[in-house]
């Protein structure tokens, strides 16, 4: 079971500070690129529009979203569309994930949870497991969200665990709860599951 560092109350000005020294510190590891993963969803844009005004050195980040709807990059629903207008025009690779692309070592992955407990687009009814052999997934979650009927494509667990670090924003006292249950390994929910196998350092902002 994963080691969890909760900082409460975070700000977005706080959480994007956080990503901006993690990732300093692992561009200056190496001369090659770093690879991240990040969330789609209302909550994570606000604090990459606060990453994409800093000093990162993004020509060396390939950014990969951990899931999007299987839209036309100019949809509403797109979450590749959405990253990819905000991190390119600073100078970031922004990959479309296909089940033909060949998923690297992240630097960090950052993540989401519904409160239902999935994690990417790795719903329940999707019975995600750990030791998956494909690195992403097509799949239709059930039930379909009503605000987003789509089917989707997502990073698998072992994708995402195949990282440095990991980093949840959870807000809302129903979510919370839920992730505070999958941290004590109280359900078997798809985030208890990534949270059951990681190994790597957690951190967790509310």
């Amino acid at each position: 079971m994963a080691v969890i560092d909760i900082i409460e109350e975070a700000s977005d000005g706080d959480i994007a500070r956080f990503i901006h020294q993690h990732l300093t510190a692992k561009l200056a590891e190496t001369d090659a690129p770093i690879a991240i993963s990040v969330p789609g969803g209302s909550t994570p844009f606000p604090i990459l529009q606060e990453l994409a005004k800093s000093d990162l050195e993004w020509s060396r980040i390939t950014v990969w979203p951990g899931d999007d709807r299987i839209v036309p990059q100019d949809h509403e629903a797109s979450n590749t569309g959405k990253i990819r207008a905000l991190l390119e025009p600073a100078g970031a690779e922004v990959v479309t994930l296909t089940v033909m692309e060949q998923v690297p070592h992240f630097a960090l992955v950052w993540l989401g949870m519904g409160a239902d407990g999935h994690i990417a687009s790795l719903f329940p009814n999707t019975d995600p497991q750990v030791d998956a052999p494909a690195r992403i997934t097509r799949l239709t979650p059930d039930p379909l969200p009503p605000e987003a009927p789509f089917d989707r494509i997502t990073l698998t667990i072992p994708a995402l665990l195949d990282s440095d670090a990991l980093m949840f924003v959870i807000r809302g006292d129903e979510k919370r709860a839920v992730f505070d249950a999958a941290a004590k390994g109280e359900h078997d929910l798809p985030v208890s599951r990534l949270l059951g196998a990681a190994g790597q350092k957690v951190t967790c902002f509310t």
